[in-house]
């Protein structure tokens, strides 16, 4: 009877202390209205995404996942149908989140502890047939072999989906190369042909981007073209080409945290969560690898990295 008893208190203990957790997590959510966080086409984001809700739902948080355009999504952001996007890359977003922010419907909520590199790269067996790389001025004179049947004699670069951004086509014009861009579907095809070619060690020229697999599994480099400027996107006078924007490469750097700037107010809990969040590179990378190249389900591996990183996101919920 006492080992009965004792039983029915702790269980009247857990009951209350799980009364009083929920009434915390309540008080801390102070809004039951689903965040909405935004999910797009590659495999990093979603790992951040979801990690990031996952985590406010252990705060206590409703959390809903919406699909959403890179960039499109900051309209929704503006108007606060969207609350929160985990992955607005220096490289290719910057513009839009500062013109987002400008209106003061938007609020950036600082890095998420990884760093941004999006370029042309190519597989380091190309340097034989291209002896140049990775300068880019030696582009034009490894058109053909960096060609196909469908572009020869120019040269072919293949390109990220059309929704990321990136300016490879301007970048194209801008810098007088001999190259066509062609735009891969999804990032799945992206990396899947990069895989083709490099067992095959064929010509492959290709946006890839770090934290990735791809640049862990496969030997290579990005091209180096002119430095980036904020001056050289916006100013045709500045740069090689005296008449066109974009003759230089790519912007590196952080990759942010933005949302909605009414998340302060109506989840303050959150907001607090979400720019506590950080991770490095070689974190992200290698959730990446467990997804991508091991197969693992995205929601395994966040609940993996949920459970093994306790200690971790109970400080981001402080």
């Amino acid at each position: 009877m006492k080992m009965g008893h004792g039983i029915r208190k702790a269980t009247f203990g857990l009951a209350g202390l799980a009364m009083c957790i929920g009434a915390s997590a309540s008080a801390w959510a102070n809004s039951s209205d689903p965040i909405k966080l935004t999910l797009h086409d590659w495999t990093g984001q979603l790992l951040t995404t979801k990690i990031m809700g996952e985590v406010l739902k252990k705060g206590g948080f409703n959390v809903e996942y919406v699909q959403a355009d890179y960039i499109a999504q900051f309209a929704g952001l503006q108007s606060g149908d969207l609350h929160v996007a985990m992955e607005i890359w220096e490289t290719t977003g910057r513009e839009a989140m500062d013109k987002a922010v400008g209106t003061g419907k938007v609020e950036n909520l600082g890095s998420t502890g990884m760093q941004a590199i999006e370029e042309w790269w190519y597989p380091s067996y190309m340097e034989e047939r291209c002896p140049g790389l990775p300068n880019w001025e030696a582009l034009n004179d490894c058109a053909e072999e960096f060609g196909t049947a469908e572009t020869l004699p120019n040269g072919r670069y293949l390109g990220a989906p059309v929704t990321w951004g990136g300016f490879d086509d301007e970048r194209v014009e801008a810098l007088e190369l001999d190259y066509e861009v062609v735009h891969a579907g999804t990032d799945a095809a992206l990396f899947a042909e990069l895989e083709s070619a490099y067992q095959r060690e064929a010509p492959i020229l290709l946006w890839v981007y770090s934290p990735h697999w791809a640049t862990f599994k496969f030997q290579g480099d990005w091209i180096q073209f002119p430095e980036y400027s904020a001056e050289c996107y916006n100013d045709p006078s500045v740069g090689v080409n005296p008449d066109l924007a974009y003759d230089c490469g790519k912007p590196t750097g952080p990759i942010w945290k933005v949302a909605w700037s009414g998340v302060k107010d109506k989840w303050p809990g959150a907001h607090s969560a979400i720019e506590s969040f950080d991770m490095n590179n070689d974190e992200m990378s290698a959730l990446i690898v467990k997804a991508d190249l091991n197969g693992e389900d995205i929601d395994d591996v966040v609940q993996g990295w949920i459970t093994e990183n306790e200690d971790v996101w109970k400080e981001w919920l402080k």
